[in-house]
């Protein structure tokens, strides 16, 4: 028995040692060394200060900014605390928080033609989606053009620079990170 639990803990401590530090402490420098700002939470500085992560969504609110998707994590856009609302199709909070959703959405931005699509109604798996479709960022154009007094035509074009195409051609569908969209937004030289 006693040969059996020094075996045991001998296993235990090699295991511990192996695939609690050694291995950690590879990989991190793997990831450091090849994929370095991945490695790092994909940051993104403005004039060396952060401002975020093209990976985290944050809350928008002001008219003259593209807004993401909504949030369950947490009390909103929390990365400790990330999830899906959990809600099944016929939950009546489901769809109350839809409609409201919706209803908001419509006094915002009164200038979009037809319905918000799904994406800006509904929160992501993650509750930290970065990213919306490119058909929400055109459907958002009328209220940001008008915010900020740019035309239609203009914000259209910086949106379709700023559309993903799926990964590999073929992984995931087209998107448009709003942070970076944002950015691009303040940066634009005033007419």
């Amino acid at each position: 028995m006693i040969r059996h639990l020094g075996t045991a803990l001998r296993v235990t401590v090699v295991s511990v040692i192996f695939f609690g530090l050694i291995y950690p402490l590879a990989m991190t420098g793997v990831a450091e060394a090849l994929f370095p700002r991945q490695a790092n939470g994909s940051l993104i500085t403005v004039k060396g200060k952060v401002v975020g992560s093209a990976i985290i969504g944050q809350l928008w609110t002001k008219p003259q900014y593209f807004h993401g998707r909504p949030s369950a994590a947490g009390k909103g856009y929390d990365p400790t605390a990330t999830g899906g609302t959990n809600f099944g199709p016929t939950s009546k909070k489901l769809i109350a928080s839809t409609k409201s959703t919706i209803d908001a959405l419509e006094r915002q931005n009164s200038r979009a033609s037809g319905p918000p699509p799904m994406d800006l109604v509904t929160s992501s798996g993650s509750g930290i989606d970065p990213d919306i479709s490119p058909e929400s960022a055109y459907w958002e154009v009328p209220r940001v053009a008008n915010a900020r007094g740019m035309s239609v035509a203009a914000l259209n074009a910086l949106v379709a620079k700023h559309v993903q195409g799926r990964i590999f051609g073929f992984l995931g569908e087209p998107r448009v990170n709003v942070l970076e969209l944002n950015l691009a937004l303040d940066n634009l030289k005033a007419p």
